[in-house]
């Protein structure tokens, strides 16, 4: 016959530590200073083992027996009580903020810093301030829902999808750390707002595209800024690669720009082939920059690029509203022409350093269509310095780049 509540008030402590039974293995262990802890006599694999199941009268009769069933089931199932109780307690000390910075220590290497930066701070802004202390196995799908419709609602839906795949990719790292069984953030984008479709402000028609590049040449700014705006169209690489462009990277006379894989979004070398025209604007550049690290350094010390916003101040000063050109529409500029100009996208697409989806194709090859993409780069620098010059605006010869 088991214990009572009553009995167990009663007991008192010896000399020496000794045992009251329960039942089934279950037992009250007595220590000389009046302790009475509950644990679990077993045998595993072969093995006398104990289990402590916690204090009395912390944990009462009733529940002692609750845990002890429970102990017995996952022996039933062939589980060592013992090593699930420590896995218990190592998924429960593993908060979001811990596993959300593991995942992110594994990840940031295969991205740009800046990138990395990015990704944190989203997490760090938009997350953390509500999970970050909690068991990251006791998350659930309403409970990441409720923090994401919170950046929803400040309307930041496009930040709420992306910090949403974010927690997806952590809950991932998590199964696979062993700390999950299922992801939390499965599907939630449905629960969420539709983002809206956004693209970057850009000019594609070419009038727009003329007039631009005359105003461009009229610029009467910084020489270093003129020269930065007069290359984004003809090199149309990303904004913070262009204003952190390194002398030693480019070859003049190889008319070459290698971008190192630490600089790029998707952390791989990148290929340029410079047109003429790009040379030329370099070495009218060269003199006045040649001399220090950066071809477009910052108007304060030269021992720092330029700074973020300036291509888009500039742009602003030249009559662009925000809504119509920015830096980063150089990019959507060159690529909606050039497919439309009948480009091979492959070609496009490599050239603008954008991941490739051909997942088959496994290790990027950073001189693929490189002599392909050097005729591309110099019709499209032909086809612009045309449209400043009055020429008809007509499409390249569909022959070059089918």
């Amino acid at each position: 016959m088991g214990l009572s509540d009553a009995q167990i008030r009663g007991l008192r402590p010896k000399e020496k530590q000794y045992k009251v039974s329960d039942g089934g293995g279950l037992y009250l262990h007595i220590t000389p200073s009046g302790g009475k802890l509950w644990r679990f006599k077993y045998r595993f694999g072969g093995k006398e083992k104990s289990l402590s199941l916690g204090v009395y009268p912390d944990l009462k009769l009733a529940d002692a027996r609750k845990k002890h069933r429970q102990a017995r089931e996952q022996l039933a199932n062939g589980v060592d009580p013992a090593t699930a109780k420590r896995e218990s307690k190592f998924r429960a000390e593993k908060t979001f903020e811990t596993v959300a910075s593991e995942w992110w220590e594994a990840q940031k290497d295969k991205w740009s810093k800046d990138h990395a930066q990015t990704v944190w701070r989203r997490v760090e802004m938009n997350v953390l301030p509500w999970l970050k202390d909690r068991p990251v196995n006791d998350i659930s799908t309403a409970e990441l829902l409720e923090t994401l419709r919170r950046i929803e609602a400040r309307g930041a839906v496009e930040t709420a999808h992306r910090v949403g795949q974010i927690c997806s990719q952590v809950f991932m790292f998590a199964i696979a750390s062993g700390l999950l069984e299922n992801n939390p953030a499965n599907n939630i984008s449905k629960a969420l707002k539709a983002a809206p479709a956004k693209s970057m402000p850009a000019l594609t028609e070419p009038k727009q595209i003329k007039v631009l590049l005359e105003t461009i040449d009229d610029f009467e700014g910084s020489f270093i800024v003129r020269q930065a705006l007069r290359i984004a169209p003809l090199v149309f690489v990303r904004p913070g690669e262009l204003r952190k462009a390194e002398w030693e990277n480019i070859d003049l006379d190889a008319a070459l720009w290698t971008i190192p894989a630490e600089k790029m979004k998707m952390k791989r070398d990148h290929l340029v082939p410079l047109s003429k025209q790009a040379v030329e604007i370099l070495k009218e550049l060269e003199p006045l920059t040649g001399s220090g690290r950066y071809v477009f350094p910052s108007v304060r010390t030269p021992s720092r690029p330029m700074s973020e916003n300036t291509l888009n101040v500039a742009l602003r000063r030249l009559g662009y509203s925000k809504e119509q050109m920015v830096a980063h529409g150089f990019r959507t500029m060159a690529s909606t022409r050039l497919h439309e100009m009948n480009w091979k996208s492959e070609v496009v697409e490599f050239q603008l350093a954008h991941a490739d989806k051909n997942k088959v194709r496994g290790v990027y090859n950073r001189a693929e269509y490189l002599e392909e993409r050097k005729r591309m780069m110099q019709a499209w620098a032909d086809y612009l310095e045309s449209l400043k010059s009055g020429a008809e605006v007509i499409p390249f010869n569909k022959k070059m780049g089918s």
